[in-house]
């Protein structure tokens, strides 16, 4: 989900980026950095999020949970 998200996002920014290049200034309409650091921090927000519940999962013995329902 992160995967498609960050890509869609890429896509969708890149076209922007020509019709907004005219407000830009001291950057260019496809700067490196933003098409590269804002990704990269999304992809570790999102590990970040599902590590603790994946975590607490994985302890949970499977007969338990089955049985608990």
């Amino acid at each position: 989900m992160t995967a498609l998200g960050v890509v869609t996002g890429l896509l969708m920014s890149a076209a922007a980026a020509r019709s907004l290049s005219t407000f830009l200034f001291g950057v260019t309409a496809f700067d490196a950095t933003s098409f590269l650091v804002v990704p990269l921090v999304l992809a570790v927000v999102a590990v970040a999020a599902c590590l603790a519940p994946a975590r607490r999962a994985a302890r949970v013995d499977p007969l338990q949970a089955l049985r608990a329902n």
